[in-house]
């Protein structure tokens, strides 16, 4: 039977095929063995460490990763059941390469891998998985299974950091001084069933804070059987939104299946917007480096072409200085580590912290959304109302034969209304406010795998979103 074409399901940023018939132990082996070659043996780093999600077949992919890695010569170390920013945070504390088994929001039939290098830097097709991918698909061609011949195997050890990793968030974030919440919690049958009772709650040991968790779907189940827990989309949400409701509760808390990304749903049951939690976040970590004496012009803060136009309008508001990149957690982290920025924040929910040795994870900002909300006595709608000030369409996919035409159309249709042009990540149209017009941008990106345009609309106002929207939708679709 022949080899697997690894380039069929090693993506930009990470490994996500089909098990057995892409992904199986062979092929977890040879990316092992890859890794170890291309990127720990040449930074000098002793060893990985390896943690996987609940889906069945992620219990023996991590083994055969693992005897891959140590047949090269270095320790592999076994986190076990974790998220990807517990992951993270192993390869940030034990400072080592990391490999985390998960195919996030994924059906169950799928699963895949997260690289990182020491610290939890991005290992991407331009930062090393090229070379994993290449190395691993001679291994894989030439039929080797085992080591090279007369080389010191190393060593298997297994840790438990659950308890760690939760204690250090905590320490980050002080919950306990706040006012009594409810929250309700869908882990969607992914990991957050795992780690939400361990930071949020008393599962490793840590002081109660004052929260109610009401849980949905924490049991650890890959196949998924109440919704996909991908909370991008909004019908993965429904069940939150009315249990929010039912149990009276004062927000709720989507994680997908690997729990790095993180949906927040107000008292009303209304989601609530990832550029909100930005700017909201963003303003608490502003104001702690202020507090301990850092000027504000000094600190910076990440966020993509896609983010609401209101978050770099609040990050000056608290004088520190926002510095937008490209859509994609390799920008951000890129960004992020150049800027030394304290945050990051992407509207997919991906959030990133400097603390967390710039790595993203859903966790933390989950617990400042707690943390601000508790704070004070207004509901959760009011709070964000703060940080919401435009109206918003949503990302909105359209499948084009020809993406470069329908984008030039719509450029020739925005240089007719006066407005202005940037092409760092697609084409991003704005027009400032005047008196025969309100404000409105838009950003229309092509997909790097699909003959896809994704369109992302905002405006002052709703009327002003809706007609924007509609007239670049019907350019778009070659409907005028």
């Amino acid at each position: 039977m022949p080899s697997p074409l690894l380039s069929d399901f090693v993506k930009a940023y990470d490994v996500r095929g089909l098990v057995p018939e892409q992904l199986n132990v062979d092929v977890a082996w040879a990316l092992g063995a890859a890794f170890a070659q291309s990127v720990v043996a040449p930074e000098g780093a002793q060893g990985v460490v390896i943690g996987h999600d609940m889906r069945p077949s992620s219990p023996e992919l991590s083994r055969a990763f693992a005897a891959g890695v140590t047949a090269h010569g270095l320790d592999a170390t076994l986190i076990g059941l974790c998220s990807t920013d517990g992951l993270y945070y192993a390869s940030g504390a034990l400072d080592l390469p990391g490999a985390m088994f998960t195919a996030s929001h994924n059906p169950a039939r799928y699963n895949g891998i997260k690289l990182c290098r020491a610290g939890a830097r991005p290992v991407g097709q331009d930062s090393g998985l090229a070379d994993v991918s290449a190395t691993a698909q001679g291994l894989l061609d030439s039929g080797t299974s085992t080591g090279p011949v007369g080389a010191p195997r190393g060593r298997v050890v297994e840790a438990d950091l659950l308890g760690d990793y939760a204690a250090y968030l905590r320490g980050l974030v002080d919950l306990s001084g706040g006012r009594q919440l409810k929250v309700v919690v869908d882990a969607g049958n992914g990991m957050a069933g795992h780690t939400v009772p361990a930071v949020l709650g008393t599962g490793t040991g840590l002081p109660e804070l004052p929260l109610e968790i009401v849980p949905l779907y924490f049991e650890l189940d890959g196949t998924f059987p109440n919704h996909e827990a991908n909370p991008l989309e909004p019908e993965n949400l429904r069940d939150l939104q009315a249990a929010v409701v039912e149990h009276g509760a004062d927000l709720g808390l989507a994680f997908d299946g690997d729990a790095d990304r993180c949906f927040v749903i107000d008292e009303r049951g209304e989601p609530v917007s990832p550029s909100t939690v930005t700017a909201l976040v963003a303003t608490r970590e502003v104001a702690k480096l202020v507090a301990a004496g850092t000027p504000a012009a000094d600190v910076a803060v990440v966020y993509n072409v896609i983010s609401s136009a209101a978050v770099p309008e609040i990050i000056a508001e608290q004088g520190a200085r926002g510095v937008r990149t490209r859509v994609g957690h390799s920008y951000i982290k890129a960004e992020m580590a150049r800027e030394d920025a304290v945050f990051g924040g992407e509207h997919s929910a991906h959030y990133y912290f400097r603390d967390f040795w710039f790595a993203d994870t859903g966790m933390l900002a989950a617990m400042h959304v707690l943390a601000a909300l508790g704070e004070q006595d207004e509901p959760l709608s009011r709070l964000a109302a703060a940080y919401s000030r435009y109206a918003a369409s949503g990302e909105i996919n359209s499948t084009v034969t020809d993406a470069a035409a329908a984008t030039a159309s719509v450029r020739r249709w925005a240089a007719e209304r006066g407005a202005e042009f940037d092409e760092l990540d697609g084409l991003t149209v704005t027009h400032a406010a005047r008196q025969d017009a309100p404000m409105w941008w838009l950003n229309l990106r092509a997909s790097n795998t699909e003959p896809l345009l994704r369109l992302n609309v905002e405006a002052a106002d709703h009327d002003t979103m809706t007609q924007v929207r509609d007239d670049v939708l019907a350019l778009v679709r070659g409907e005028r």
